[in-house]
């Protein structure tokens, strides 16, 4: 039943998500004309940003558990844990691997400490 879920949803998402960001973009153009928000419409990117991150962190958890941790590492796979939470845990730890170290490394270039800022607590 999870596989028959999962194609639906990723149909579904196929086709609804853009969609649903243009209705977005077009609404505010017009409810708010030259007041358009763009800091609205950046707050909303960046919560579909890290649902996509969520996502990722499931459906890529072998792969990232096993290219870009060693063995003693705090794990990938939470559905409610980012890909960056995971990273900063493992850089904090010094348990990433070189092609982990590698990504973690581009991250904090784009968003100084990002994956450090990333490291949920909750989880």
């Amino acid at each position: 039943m999870g596989t028959l879920l999962a194609l639906v949803a990723s149909i579904l998402a196929s086709i609804l998500f853009p969609l649903g960001l243009l209705i977005t973009f077009i609404l505010n153009l017009y409810k708010r004309r030259w007041k358009f928000s763009f800091k609205r419409l950046d707050d909303q990117f960046l919560s579909i940003a890290t649902s996509i991150d969520s996502s990722g962190n499931v459906v890529c958890k072998d792969l990232f558990n096993w290219a870009l941790i060693n063995k003693k590492g705090y794990l990938f796979g939470n559905r409610k844990e980012t890909i960056s939470s995971v990273l900063g845990k493992n850089q904090l730890h010094g348990t990433l691997s070189w092609c982990g170290k590698l990504i973690a490394w581009i991250l904090d270039a784009i968003d100084k400490d990002h994956c450090f800022k990333s490291i949920d607590e909750m989880i």
